[in-house]
């Protein structure tokens, strides 16, 4: 690895997880010592167990690892020695040609382990959001412990009443507007985050006319959407005060005139990027509402089953997007807390780099090549 390979890898083990970064060495770290992380743990495998997982954006040069076309791959990160970062690391792609090779050879995996199987579920997801990740995990039968998932019981309470506000309307329409539809709406937002069965449900999957597994597809993205949408709302005063930061933080200590430039440069390109991404993710929320209005509103059932049809893409877009912001907002939260030592130039280089990177834009050929599929 490079040496600011290694400086990254360096302040990624500090660093609590983030919708792009999954920190299992920091878990270890913090939980290592309780019957809950030894009982229930992410892998089985001890050293996968305190890797980092990293939702990578692709290379040009790496795109050619993989059978298929894609942007954004699940990186693993392995240090070779824990307690010196410096060492460096290994990483493989997951779902890279000769990915089960790979395993085999290192960890001595065979295809069908849990652990490989593990994987593949979070290659599946467009970022490492700790609600989500833990819902996807769940589907796939994996029952990690809590402490891989940083995901509070107060920002759970307040997941939980936001969906039950968004589905109020569905309910309402189901069992007539003059009804009290509060005990109702509690009941259904818990059935859809907890993927529970129930006959209303089942009723809407009827009425849309899906097969059992489309409709399963459907609803989970749709959950994504949910949460999606939430997480953008609570991190609104967040976002305008990291783009706000990110147009006036200097560096610490001399800099040099290519360095001077550079971030002056990026701290134009950031912020600007930072807007654009929220301004796609808006746009293709707003598409969410329009459907979800059509089928509660308007009469227009086969608005939302489009939706639903097209919600496992869409998810995945709107992940990467979002998961990008919130990457930079969690990070941009530890490194420039009011405890931290001083930025150095490098670092923030560092720092912009990963952050323009993560929200590279999509150009027109691509965007159309992914509709295609």
């Amino acid at each position: 690895m490079t040496d600011r390979a290694i400086r990254n890898l360096e302040h990624l083990r500090r660093s609590a997880s983030t919708a792009r970064v999954l920190n299992l060495l920091k878990v270890a770290d913090d939980h290592g010592h309780t019957d809950d992380w030894a009982e229930r743990p992410m892998f089985q495998t001890p050293s996968l167990n305190t890797s980092l997982i990293i939702k990578h954006r692709l290379r040009r040069n790496e795109t050619d690892s993989f059978p298929g076309r894609r942007q954004v791959a699940t990186k693993l990160v392995l240090p070779i020695d824990v307690n010196d970062l410096k060492t460096g690391g290994r990483f493989v792609f997951v779902n890279q040609i000769g990915f089960e090779r790979v395993m085999l050879e290192a960890f001595g995996l065979p295809p069908e382990h849990p652990d490989i199987r593990t994987l593949r579920l979070m290659d599946q997801l467009p970022s490492l959001d700790p609600f989500l990740l833990r819902e996807q995990l769940r589907r796939g039968g994996v029952d990690a412990a809590p402490c891989y998932f940083a995901i509070s019981e107060a920002d759970l309470a307040r997941m939980s009443a936001f969906v039950e506000r968004e589905v109020e309307p569905l309910v309402r329409m189901s069992i007539g507007a003059d009804q009290d539809a509060s005990h109702s709406s509690a009941r259904m937002a818990n059935k859809i985050l907890s993927n529970t069965p129930g006959d209303r449900l089942e009723a809407l999957r009827l009425t849309l006319r899906l097969e059992p597994e489309q409709y399963q597809e459907g609803v989970f993205c749709w959950k994504g959407f949910l949460y999606y949408k939430w997480a953008l709302s609570s991190l609104t005063q967040d976002i305008a005060k990291v783009a706000d930061e990110v147009a006036s933080i200097t560096p610490h200590g001399p800099v040099d005139a290519s360095s001077k430039e550079y971030i002056r440069r990026g701290r134009s390109v950031l912020r600007s990027n930072i807007v654009q991404t929220c301004d796609k993710v808006s746009q293709t929320l707003r598409y969410y509402d329009e459907a979800y209005a059509g089928l509660t509103t308007r009469g227009e059932p086969l608005a939302f089953r489009d939706f639903l049809l097209e919600a496992p893409h869409l998810f995945t877009r709107l992940g990467d997007q979002l998961g990008a912001i919130q990457h930079i907002v969690s990070f941009w939260r530890f490194r420039f807390s009011p405890q931290s030592a001083p930025v150095q130039v490098d670092e923030l280089i560092d720092i912009f780099m990963d952050f323009e990177t993560g929200l590279m834009g999509r150009n027109l050929e691509d965007l159309a090549a992914e509709f295609q599929v």
